[in-house]
């Protein structure tokens, strides 16, 4: 009978493909990190594109760059399907369905879907994969210093980029006063900001429920961006007793129950 070491080796001379990727998505290796950084560049990457393709016309040329993009999210959602160890909970993550929806949309051109408005959902897993989050806490400084409250702002600036895309795709076609990224942009901070010029307004059952969730969840995002910046700067550090995590820089000891702290200092002043 093998032992456990022989079936682990034996696992990874079958499968060296899922044991690379693997290695690439969570490990702790530099190549893995670099790997993941460079994940993060084609992240923003292919959301300026989005950005940038809503100001001119379609060509087939664009949409063939749809069309790649969307192979290579493919790609992407495919290996991380393949190394999960929890396939059907992670098919229940919102950025998982996002970027279904997302791959289906790039790959629209093919398909011949008039769904490419979806493509903004490849926004949602914006600082969410890849081990992002805990890479620039160790990389990062000002990130450590400041986590919360970029935090809040990628939010508050990911719903944004994503109902203004909604907003652009679902009424250019019938609103005359909605010509590009930016109208729609211009509709989408009125309505969150509850401001409402009047200049735009959308009509219809459509509309209106767009404006709803705009003002709901946006006025939301938008207070706790408010409440990050207004709360004092803590660093985040668990309690070994009672595993509260955020404490004063200065903290000697944790608020809630008194245990001392050894709140490692970067040395600034």
């Amino acid at each position: 009978m093998l032992d456990a070491s022989s079936r682990q080796a034996d696992g990874q001379s079958r499968w060296p493909l899922v044991e690379k990727l693997r290695f690439l998505y969570e490990s702790d290796a530099p190549e893995a990190h670099r790997f993941r950084y460079g994940l993060l560049l084609f992240d923003i990457l292919t959301i300026l594109f989005i950005v940038v393709s809503s100001f001119l016309p379609r060509y087939r040329a664009m949409e063939w760059v749809d069309v790649v993009i969307g192979l290579l999210v493919l790609g992407d959602f495919l290996a991380r399907l393949v190394i999960s160890r929890n396939r059907w909970r992670d098919f229940g993550h919102l950025s998982t369905l996002a970027d279904i929806a997302a791959i289906m949309s790039f790959l629209a051109p093919v398909v011949g879907e008039g769904i490419g408005f979806l493509r903004i959902l490849r926004t949602v897993r914006l600082l969410r994969t890849y081990q992002l989050l805990s890479r620039l806490r160790a990389d990062s400084t000002f990130f450590r210093r400041n986590e919360e409250l970029i935090i809040a702002a990628v939010n508050l600036g990911v719903f944004i980029f994503v109902m203004t895309g909604f907003v652009y795709e679902t009424q250019r076609w019938t609103h005359e006063k909605i010509g590009n990224y930016i109208d729609a942009l211009y509709f989408t901070i009125a309505a969150l900001t509850t401001t409402g010029f009047g200049d735009i307004t959308l009509s219809g059952t459509l509309g209106h429920l767009i404006s709803v969730i705009i003002m709901i969840f946006g006025v939301t995002l938008f207070l706790r961006l408010v409440q990050v910046l207004l709360l004092p700067n803590k660093v985040r550090y668990p309690c070994p007793a009672c595993g509260l995590q955020r404490h004063d820089r200065d903290a000697v000891h944790c608020k809630a129950c008194g245990t001392i702290l050894n709140i490692p200092d970067e040395g600034a002043v």
